[in-house]
């Protein structure tokens, strides 16, 4: 319900600039008394900024991506971890960064990384200094050559598996100490 006043006496008010509007309470009964005092104009506030969405991997450090319309064929190295979603021929080589192959990916190489985590098809050779992690929707023929290996229900596996020790550097930060005994 809104309510019009006008005050016609004076020039400078017009009707549009005196609407009131008034609310109905259940507990109240007969018309709606309302004091005439028009509201003052209110200040829009400025929108808010948007800050960008934070990548999960952003945090953990930069991933390159290959993506699902990408072919590459031939030696891949560097020194950042990797996502492929597409089709990789030929050899992977990523020491201390871990390569995920994605649900689209495929990859026919042999893979040498810290960590590999397979999501999609590998088939070839995998060497990892850390984990292979073979997951319920992927993929591997090849030999595994790796610290310590992970194949969940579902995922399919061909191929022989090499258990390494840890290298000597990591074996030695993560080995407790001995105790020493105290003589008295």
């Amino acid at each position: 319900m809104a309510i019009a006043l006008a005050n016609f006496s004076s020039p400078q008010w017009t009707e549009k600039e005196h609407v009131l509007s008034a609310m109905w309470k259940p507990s109240q009964t007969g018309p709606i008394n309302a004091t005439p005092t028009p509201e003052p104009p209110r200040a829009v506030p400025p929108p808010a900024p948007v800050e960008p969405p934070v990548r999960a991997q952003a945090i953990t450090g930069e991933q390159a991506t290959i993506g699902k319309g990408l072919f590459i064929k031939g030696e891949i190295t560097g020194s950042e971890s990797l996502y492929i979603d597409g089709k990789v021929e030929g050899s992977l080589n990523l020491p201390g960064n871990r390569v995920t192959v994605g649900r689209n990916g495929q990859v026919a190489a042999n893979i040498t990384a810290r960590e590999i985590v397979v999501l999609g098809k590998v088939k070839g050779n995998v060497t990892a200094s850390d984990r292979v992690d073979i997951r319920a929707e992927g993929s591997l023929s090849g030999d595994v050559a790796a610290a310590r290996i992970s194949i969940e229900d579902g995922a399919f596996f061909k191929g022989g598996i090499d258990i390494r020790k840890p290298d000597a550097k990591q074996a030695a930060a993560s080995a407790p100490e001995p105790v020493k005994a105290v003589t008295a």
